[in-house]
Parts: C-alpha cells; structure tokens; sequence
C-alpha cells in the first residue's frame, strides 16, 4: 500500500504546503486563464495578497453556470496541446466541456493510483470495470490509467451484461470490481436465479462509484446492508468529479474518502460562501492542484458533505470527506420537510420487491414542491401503496404520491440512448425568472 508522504504529515504541514501550491496556481491562472485574469481584475484582487488558505476567501466562487457558459475562456494552453476531451454527465443540466493534456493524463493517472492504493490494491490484483470507457466519459479512463500505473491486472467489460459479468469472472478470476453499487444486488440476482456460486467466487473486494453505500455516520446504509448481507466481500466508497480529476476514497478503515492534498484544495462552505464549522455540513467547494488544461479555483461542487479532521487509523491525517448528504439543488421541500434524493432512495432500496424507481420533483399550482415516486415491480403486492407510503411516513416523516409501472418501463425511461449514468432523479421544477 503507498501512501504519500504528505498525508501522514501534521495538517500544520500540511497547510504550509498547500499554500505553496497555492502561489503556483494563481500565479499560473493569471498568467493563461482568461476567465480568472478577468475575475481578478474586476475584483481588484491582487494574487500577492493570497498567502494562506484563509485568504482564499477574498475570491469569488466559481460556479457550474460560469464553466458551462465561457468553457474556452478556462482553457489555459493552446487548443493544439490538448490529447483528450471529455463532456460531464449532466446529470444537473447541459453536459460541461473539459480539455486535458498529456501531463493532465499523467495526474489523473497517478490520483487513481494513490486511490486505489488508500483500496488495499496492490499489482497482485485484478479488477474488473463495470463502468464506460467511451462516450467522453472521464472515470472509466481514470481507472484504467490508474490500475495500469499500479500494475494491476483489468478487466473491461462495462455496466450491465450480467451473463458476461460473470463469464468473466469465471474466465479471469479478478480479486475487485469497479462498479455503481447498485449493480450488485442485480448481479446477486443474477447469479442467485442461475446457480452461481457467486459466494466463493474470486471476487473480494468492489470499490463503488456514484452512490452511497454509507451514512453520515459511516454505518452501511440500505443499500451497503443489502449487498453485505448478501456477499461477504470488502466495500470501498469513493468520491470524485470530473471538474476535480481527483477521487476521494475510503482505506480499510471506512471512514470516508482520504484527501490527497497535492492534487487538490478543499472548502467547506454555507450559503453564504462562508466556511462551516467541522461538526456541520457544507458545500464542497475545491480548487485544483497540479491541473494543466482547465485548473479552478474555489469551484463549488454543489454536493453537502460533512468532513473529519482526527488522525485515521491507516496513519493518514489527511481530511476525510464523509458520504454526500445531497446536492444543493436537488433539496426538496415538501410539505415542510426538507429532502434530499439519498434519503428517498434508501427508503426505497428497504423495500425488496421494488425492483427500480424514478423519483420526480415539480411545482404544483401553489408554487411548492410535488414529489412522484415512479416505481418497477414485477408483481402487484396487496396494499403496496400504502405499504410505500407507510414506510416513508415512518422514516422521512412524509409520503409522495406513488405510481407503478413495469420494470422494463422504468428501466428505459433511467437510460435513454445519450446517458451514460441511470437517470433516478427527474428535476421538473419551474425555474424562477
């Protein structure tokens, strides 16, 4: 298992260098980004002034809405340096355009191995990708140039394809997965209703991109629980964005993904921009570290987390970033309760003979939010609406307005030919002019 150095240094040490990094950064930005040179200008912001961390908070954030609107304007190195485009999911809107260069290839690499490290990954494993590799997606890549750099052994099959999953596994005998975990209890499925023996199979660890598997408290939440009473293997969380290049991911330990404090600076942040205390939630607002094509500063991620600042038993120091809360706009008030989609879809994931959903949020007459839980059952259970609607009342206080649908149904509305991630989570609201 490598560790960098850094992270086993006291956060004292640890401020100091970042803040170097810092200087480098800004002094970078403000020579070849046009959109900070203007930011910096128009705020009468002079970089000299920035020494610290804390003095981060002279600048303004950088928000999605900017990034989607002046793309080529955060391009920092001529058009003919960059190697590699990739397009974000758009999961909250249009698609965001990044550009990386051969040395952004070479970070993004070396992030996914110190990750999979923090994983208990050496070369000896072999991993099996469940995840895209084309359609511009960024994370399919990073784990292979990753898991190459390591010197492990990958399997690249891609999301679904249960009887190839496991052909594969039979095949090459990999000790881990890639995987959204929610793939797992399918897989289970799978093997359950095909006699697989899937329980002394190879396979003993899945790293879990794109979902919670945990609680704030870093307890297993519905979803980790169903997997883990199910298959006896490790589970390991991860956090990451393609705006960052860099992944935050739990060691052995489970309690949150570890920062890598030379690949990123890291904010937690209220409404008002303001930093939270380490006891409360914030939005993880980042600024990217050692990035070529398109670096940023003070970006908000628009995701609430907690973070954890106590030594870890791995012998890190670093920060950790507990499991994201929700995203801040994808907050639900309804019928004055306040929601955020992880909490509906763990009440959810509870109930076993649900087999997929779609939850809808929409403005009804009266201006305030309306909540449709769109759900796939392949059979009609006695009082199975009040069944669902009993069981959020019990756990979230409220209930949606529920309706049932094939799961074949719900399963082509979740991936229409341009996705590349399942859409669980339609937005429908009226925007406010």
């Amino acid at each position: 298992m490598h560790i960098p150095d850094i992270e086993t240094k006291p956060l004292t040490e640890i401020k100091k260098y970042q803040e170097e990094k810092l200087a480098v950064l800004l002094n970078y930005l403000n020579l070849h980004s046009k959109y900070y040179q203007e930011l910096f200008h128009k705020n009468h912001i002079d970089i000299r002034q920035v020494k610290t961390l804390e003095d981060l908070a002279r600048i303004p954030v950088t928000v999605k809405d900017e990034l989607q609107k002046r793309t080529d304007d955060f391009l920092c190195v001529p058009k003919n340096r960059i190697v590699d485009f990739i397009t974000t999911s758009g999961t909250m809107g249009e698609p965001v355009t990044f550009a990386m260069t051969d040395n952004d290839l070479d970070r993004l690499a070396y992030n996914e191995y110190i990750s999979f490290s923090c994983a208990n990954t050496t070369s000896n494993d072999i991993f099996q990708l469940m995840v895209t590799l084309d359609k511009r997606f960024m994370a399919g890549m990073a784990y292979f140039l990753g898991l190459r750099k390591l010197g492990a052994g990958v399997v690249r099959i891609g999301p679904g394809l249960q009887e190839l999953q496991f052909e594969s596994i039979r095949r090459f005998s990999p000790t881990g997965l890639v995987t959204v975990p929610s793939f797992i209890p399918k897989l289970i499925d799978y093997a359950e209703k095909n006699d697989i023996d899937y329980k002394n199979s190879s396979v003993k660890k899945a790293v879990c991109i794109g979902e919670a598997i945990r609680n704030p408290d870093f307890t297993l939440n519905t979803l980790g629980k169903r997997i883990a009473d199910k298959w006896d293997i490790k589970l390991y969380s991860t956090y990451a964005s393609t705006e960052m290049g860099t992944a935050f991911t739990e060691c052995e330990a489970g309690k949150g993904g570890h920062h890598h404090p030379e690949m990123i600076i890291v904010e937690f942040l209220d409404e008002n921009d303001q930093p939270v205390k380490d006891n409360e939630p914030g939005e993880v607002t980042i600024t990217t570290l050692g990035v070529e094509g398109m670096p940023l500063l003070r970006f908000k991620t628009g995701d609430i987390c907690f973070h954890h600042t106590e030594p870890c038993s791995c012998g890190r120091t670093t920060m950790r970033l507990g499991p994201v809360i929700g995203r801040k706009q994808q907050m639900i008030k309804f019928k004055g309760t306040t929601l955020y989609p992880p909490a509906i879809y763990d009440a959810l994931n509870e109930i076993e003979w649900i087999e997929n959903y779609i939850v809808e949020v929409s403005t009804n007459n009266l201006g305030t939010d309306e909540l449709l839980v769109k759900i796939g059952c392949n059979k009609r259970y006695f009082n199975a609406e009040k069944i669902i609607k009993d069981h959020f009342r019990a756990k979230l206080r409220v209930a949606p307005e529920v309706a049932f649908f094939e799961p074949i149904e719900i399963y082509h509305w979740q991936m229409p030919a341009k996705n590349r991630k399942p859409l669980i989570f339609a937005d429908n609201r009226k925007v406010e002019n």
